[in-house]
């Protein structure tokens, strides 16, 4: 490519001219998203864990962008690094040359750069500039205006995600290989070495290896004039472990740039339930202790810092907090901007709806389009063994389905990158693996100390477990005619069952910024209320293991629970005057009805 056709690193850091961002959405979905929305100013998430997806799309991509494409075969050293560095190299040069194509085209009804700034939220400077340029009559300030406004049409960023715990050890002829080549270790150093000054957002905890291995790469230390060229962002779902996980970095001259906070249910793909923790009590925290916070991690951080002056140490002590998991309307948006004080959002399950934007097949978005609450469920289909959010529907249900009526249940694995479990092997093997669930039934039906309705429970879950490697990255494999057959898994969170329509790119961004709507007539629970409900049920799923003596709870665990859920109540029916105006009523309504089923709740004897 040529070097004209490159983003500089003064454009890569320019922040988005949008207050929202879309999440990474399984590994289909978003892998090459920001080639779709980049161009308009809008960021994105890569996952980068998968990396024969990576591959694929990345000779897709230079094939129809007439780029020259060398594979990199699975058997090269570091081949999982370097494909994915080769991938999101890629991925920057295209993005660019669209960016300046679009900066040279004319400010034309129908063309890109008037789509750009029309797609603005209209509080922003640059809207304003904008809509200064169409309403002036004199050709010479309409002219210069036009220039101005060229320059400042940047790219919205591309940024990656690396789930922290999908980290098993890599294993080549029977001898377990160096972990620096493991998913996790590799990926990250497919993107330490990679063109992007972006962000790498970490999801699923703190992993000592890998935020271990990060400092070995200087973009994400501060250079000579105090700026990173590539940024950390923690994904997180509490105050507590935001903390934890940050002061480690920081001890390690690593400074975290923001601070994602997913809700732990309301959220599209893998869930982390909170212990009854809700979203506004979290964000309330952060919002009180972002200054404590801040002072903490400065004062570990300059320990660390040793050849960099106090001016450069100024710099370096701000972070952004954004939010995102079950927004669904620019009310909504806009109380968590103004009363949380959030720097920003997160718009994921909705945009499933969009397929300009994301990848999916026909049929999958069919099948979402008529998806209602009961068509969206809290699963056990993940091989990570945490709660992971699916659409009954879909065709990899289907097939699950299908092969345990026909006795073959569980897949052929073949892809490996969850092989997370040794109860029968010395190496790792999948747990939706048809040779781990066919050994895993056997002892179940053998164990004569549980009781039929114990095996009944635990059978189930091994039965529920499905190849999210191969089906997430379906959605992508199959409408670019990658793979012959496909399965694919549809990973929405519940607010999908609000929509009901397919969408373009700019009204879902209309609909985010409140100058349209695309939700039907019909009622809505809050984005807290869902949550609070979610959150009840898991409080109750947990209380029938804990019946059925398959869990390991404790009284005081199920009191903290309960307590947390009746404090989050307190604190919205406390607060709820200052950031709901629209349907306060109803969400007074909606607490008063919760809490008193919370309090009905009560865990049984085990004996």
């Amino acid at each position: 490519m040529k070097h004209d056709d490159k983003v500089t690193d003064a454009e890569n850091r320019v922040k988005s001219p949008h207050s929202f961002h879309i999440p990474v959405m399984g590994t289909g979905f978003s892998v090459d998203m920001p080639l779709k929305v980049g161009r308009f100013g809008i960021s994105s998430v890569i996952s980068i864990g998968d990396d024969m997806l990576l591959e694929k799309m990345r000779r897709f991509h230079a094939e129809k962008a007439g780029v020259p494409f060398e594979p990199i075969a699975a058997n090269e050293k570091d081949s999982r690094c370097r494909r994915i560095t080769a991938y999101l190299d890629l991925v920057h040069d295209l993005l660019a040359r669209q960016v300046k194509r679009l900066q040279e085209m004319p400010f034309t009804e129908e063309s890109e750069i008037t789509r750009y700034f029309r797609m603005l939220p209209d509080s922003s400077r640059l809207k304003r500039r904008y809509l200064e340029m169409v309403n002036t009559d004199d050709p010479g300030e309409k002219s210069e205006l036009q220039d101005e406004l060229r320059i400042q049409a940047v790219p919205g960023e591309i940024d990656v995600n690396i789930m922290t715990k999908v980290d098993p050890d890599r294993y080549e002829d029977g001898q377990q290989v160096d972990p620096k080549f493991g998913l996790a270790l590799s990926s990250f150093r497919g993107f330490a070495k990679s063109k992007l000054n972006s962000k790498l957002v970490l999801s699923a905890g703190l992993n000592r290896r890998l935020f271990n291995y990060i400092p070995n790469y200087k973009d994400f230390l501060p250079n000579n004039t105090g700026e990173l060229h590539k940024k950390i962002v923690l994904k997180v779902s509490d105050f507590r472990s935001a903390l934890i996980q940050a002061r480690y970095l920081a001890k390690r001259g690593l400074w975290v740039s923001e601070f994602r906070i997913e809700s732990g249910l309301n959220c599209g793909g893998h869930a982390f339930g909170a212990k009854g923790q809700l979203l506004g009590t979290i964000l309330d925290e952060f919002r009180l202790k972002r200054q404590e916070m801040t002072e903490k991690l400065q004062g570990i951080f300059d320990k660390t810092q040793k050849n960099c002056n106090d001016a450069l140490k100024a710099i370096l002590p701000r972070f952004r907090v954004t939010v995102q998991g079950g927004i669904g309307t620019a009310e909504e948006d806009r109380q968590l901007q103004e009363h949380f004080q959030v720097d920003g959002t997160g718009w994921g399950t909705p945009f499933m709806l969009v397929p300009e934007v994301t990848n999916i097949d026909e049929a999958s978005l069919q099948k979402l389009v008529e998806a209602e609450e009961d068509d969206v469920q809290l699963s056990a289909n993940s091989p990570l063994g945490l709660p992971f959010w699916s659409l009954k529907t879909s065709a990899s249900e289907w097939m699950r389905r299908l092969r345990i009526r026909q006795g073959k249940p569980g897949s052929a694995c073949p892809k490996g990158l969850l092989c997370l479990n040794k109860e029968f092997s010395e190496t790792e093997i999948c747990i939706a693996s048809q040779k781990y669930q066919a050994q895993k039934l056997a002892e179940l039906e053998a164990d004569a100390d549980r009781t039929v309705e114990q095996k009944s429970f635990l059978r189930q879950g091994i039965l529920d477990k499905t190849c999210l490697c191969r089906d997430l990255a379906s959605s992508a494999t199959g409408p670019y005619d990658l793979e012959s057959k496909t399965t694919p898994a549809v990973c929405c969170g519940p607010s999908i069952a609000s929509f009901n329509k397919i969408a373009k790119l700019e009204e879902m961004v209309d609909h985010i910024y409140g100058r349209l709507s695309l939700l039907p007539d019909s009622e809505r629970s809050h984005m807290f209320i869902k949550e609070l409900k979610l959150s009840v049920d898991e409080l109750k799923g947990e209380m029938t293991k804990y019946r059925l003596k398959l869990s390991d709870r404790s009284q005081e665990y199920f009191d903290e629970f309960k307590g947390n859920l009746l404090n989050g109540i307190d604190y919205y029916r406390s607060n709820c005057t200052t950031f709901i105006q629209e349907g306060r009523e109803r969400f007074e309504r909606d607490l008063e009805t919760i809490e008193a089923e919370i309090r009905r709740l009560t865990v049984l004897p085990t004996a």
